[in-house]
């Protein structure tokens, strides 16, 4: 089993409602949802959402790690329990659609200072829960192709996108070809028009688990930081 700490709003959130319809699953209930529920969509869109259906609508904090042997799960679930209890909770100031090399997500308009520093906070606080990479898992990152910052972040904290090279986003496909870009970036700006060049609320904290390799991942609990709205 894995576990990662994740952002996601609220199960409630109309934010989560329409990502989790776009993706075709619901990461808090599991729920499948049907071509006829999804709406309009691409000719291939069971191709290009199935990575990040699986994973479940989220921005990684702490990407997915095995528990060490020294800790259960009892420990994680109480410790992520108080660092949200005695987290504030902030809004980035706005939320754009963005393009990372060949896939889609949402992403801070710009680099938000605070929201840097919680997820720095989020890998220094569980980095004790993590059980160390095994040789497959680092070679599945292909750590030849990182940068050396990368690298160094791979090997020390089990991720290479952490601290200074820190880029938050919810994403929403998988690759995609140069020539359906176009059409994807413009039917994905008319999906989520309604959070697009607003602000999002990091009201909570979220633990995903990974039943088994290869499995999606699904909410085992989502954490209030300490003011969120209720």
């Amino acid at each position: 089993m894995r576990y990662a700490l994740y952002f996601t709003p609220p199960k409630d959130d109309p934010l989560t409602s329409l990502a989790s319809l776009w993706l075709g699953r619901d990461a808090f209930s599991n729920e499948i949802f049907s071509d006829k529920a999804i709406g309009v969509v691409p000719a291939n869109h069971a191709e290009i959402i199935a990575e990040p259906s699986r994973y479940g609508f989220h921005a990684t904090l702490k990407a997915p790690f095995e528990l060490a042997s020294s800790v259960t799960e009892r420990d994680l679930l109480d410790v992520a329990a108080d660092f949200a209890a005695r987290t504030p909770a902030f809004t980035i100031p706005e939320l754009v659609l963005g393009q990372l090399g060949q896939f889609f997500a949402l992403v801070p308009g710009t680099l938000h200072p605070p929201l840097q520093d919680f997820a720095t906070q989020v890998v220094k606080t569980f980095e004790p829960f993590r059980a160390a990479l095994s040789e497959a898992d680092i070679a599945r990152r292909k750590p030849e192709g990182l940068s050396e910052p990368e690298r160094a972040n791979l090997l020390r904290w089990g991720y290479p996108y952490v601290f200074d090279e820190f880029r938050f986003h919810m994403t929403l496909t998988g690759r995609i070809a140069a020539e359906q870009q176009a059409g994807i970036r413009d039917l994905l700006g008319d999906r989520f028009a309604d959070h697009i060049g607003k602000p999002l609320a990091i009201s909570g904290l979220a633990i995903f688990v990974e039943e088994a390799r290869g499995a999606p991942f699904t909410v085992r609990s989502w954490l209030p930081l300490a003011g969120a709205q209720k």
